[in-house]
């Protein structure tokens, strides 16, 4: 079976900060890399506020799955990387607004750092819509 991939990118959500792309589509799915709460106009975190870089984050994301033809309802995994799993309830509370059931399936991490010292990041996997 030949893979049809393909780069999305949008100038909406923050620039790849290294050798990779915002998302790749192939065949009938998007992989979104991990998103952080940067401002795509300035490159700089809205806060230092987990719940304001997740809503930040999740605005991102949604820029990236719509250049490239989904959105949040086509989520179908989400991965999730924390600073602090201290965290995971405020997460939670601003995740539900953007994936109301049925929410896709998720895994949640506390990791060592993230890129940028971010208190959060997020990838995911959508499945296109078929035409």
């Amino acid at each position: 079976m030949l893979c049809l991939k393909e780069v999305v990118a949008t100038d909406k959500a923050p620039a790849a900060s290294g050798p990779y792309s915002q998302a790749i589509k192939a065949n009938d799915l998007v992989f979104v890399s991990g998103v952080l709460g940067l401002i795509p106009e300035t490159g700089k975190f809205v806060s230092d506020n987990v719940a304001e870089q997740t809503e930040q984050v999740l605005k991102n994301m949604g820029e990236i799955l719509k250049v490239s033809g989904a959105d949040y309802s086509s989520v179908v995994k989400t991965t999730i990387m924390l600073a602090d799993l201290k965290d995971f309830k405020k997460v939670n509370e601003i995740y539900a607004k953007y994936f109301p059931a049925p929410a896709p399936a998720r895994s949640t991490y506390q990791v060592a750092a993230l890129p940028l010292f971010a208190r959060i990041e997020i990838e995911c996997i959508a499945a296109l819509p078929k035409a």
